[in-house]
C-alpha cells in the first residue's frame, strides 16, 4: 500500500469496534483526511493520547481503499493536553476545530490556508495570548473570509458605499447602508463595528480594549453569520464558555500568523 506522511491537527474521532478509531484530520499538504488508528482505545496503546482533537501531529499514513490507516505518530505540539486544563479553551477550541470540518468539505483536496489558521489559532489559544472567546470570534471571521465569505464591516455589503453604517445584515454580508437596509437587520454599537473589524484583520490592541458588552454583541453577530453561510449548525458554538475574559498570559503572534 502507498505510504504518506504530514503534519495534521486532530479534528475529531469516533469509536471504531472494540479497539480502533476513525480520526478525522486537517493536514498541511492533503486537506481533510480520515483514517483508522487501530488499537487506540486499548490502555497499552502508545498512540491514544496523541491523536486526541486539538493534537498537531507528524503522522505516516497507508492508504486504504475507503479509509486510510494510521501508522506512525510523532507529536508536534500537544496543544491538546494545554487547552484541556480550561474550560472556556477547551470550548472555543472544540467550535474551532468543528468549523474547521464543516468549512473544508471534501477529502484529500488541499486546504493549506484553512490549516495555517487553524494552526495558529489553536497555538495561540494553548498559549493564552488573548480572551478565548476572542480567539474564537477572530478565527470564525478569517476562516469564513478564507472560504469565501469575508463580511463587510466598512462600506456596505449590497452598494458598496462607504462606513461608517449603523446597520448588519446577515444574509447580505455585512454593514449595510440606510438604502440597502432590509427589515429586521441588526443595528450594533459602533464599538461593536470596531470590534468586528479588529477581528477580521488581527488588531489585537483594538480587540484586547473592548468593552464586554461590546464582545457580546461581536459574539452573537459573528455565530449568526457563520451558521448562516455554513447552512448548518455549529452544534459546539452553542457550549462555548464566555463566562468570563481572561488576561493573556503573555503577548505574542496572534491568531492565524503561523
Amino acid at each position: 500500500m502507498p505510504l504518506y506522511r504530514d503534519d495534521a491537527i486532530v479534528l475529531r474521532t469516533h469509536k471504531l469496534g472494540e479497539a480502533d478509531r476513525i480520526v478525522t484530520l486537517l493536514t498541511r499538504n492533503h486537506g481533510k483526511v480520515r483514517a483508522v488508528a487501530k488499537g487506540v482505545r486499548r490502555t497499552s496503546s502508545r498512540l491514544g493520547a496523541r491523536v486526541e482533537p486539538f493534537m498537531l501531529a507528524d503522522i505516516q499514513f497507508y492508504e486504504g481503499r475507503n479509509l486510510d490507516i494510521i501508522s506512525q505518530v510523532e507529536t508536534r505540539e500537544p496543544y491538546a493536553r494545554r487547552i484541556a486544563e480550561d474550560y472556556g479553551m477547551y470550548t472555543a477550541a472544540t467550535a474551532m476545530v468543528e468549523t474547521a470540518d464543516k468549512l473544508v468539505d471534501h477529502e484529500k483536496e488541499p486546504a493549506y490556508q484553512q490549516y495555517r489558521l487553524l494552526h495558529g489559532a489553536l497555538g495561540a489559544l494553548s498559549r493564552r495570548e488573548h480572551a478565548a472567546g476572542l480567539m474564537l470570534d477572530s478565527f470564525l471571521l478569517r476562516s469564513l473570509a478564507i472560504a469565501g465569505y469575508a463580511p463587510s464591516f466598512d462600506e456596505c455589503a449590497v452598494c458598496g458605499a462607504p462606513g461608517p453604517h449603523r446597520a448588519f445584515a446577515i444574509a447580505e454580508g455585512g454593514a449595510v447602508c440606510e438604502a440597502c437596509r432590509p427589515p429586521g437587520a441588526a443595528a450594533p454599537a459602533p464599538e461593536t463595528f470596531a470590534l468586528l473589524s479588529a477581528l477580521l484583520m488581527g488588531d489585537w490592541a483594538v480587540a484586547d480594549a473592548s468593552e464586554e458588552r461590546h464582545r457580546r454583541d461581536a459574539a452573537g453577530l459573528i455565530a449568526a453569520y457563520a451558521q448562516y453561510h455554513l447552512e448548518r449548525k455549529v452544534r459546539s458554538l452553542g457550549l462555548v464558555d464566555r463566562s468570563r475574559s481572561d488576561a493573556p498570559d503573555q503577548t505574542g503572534p496572534s491568531v492565524g500568523r503561523k
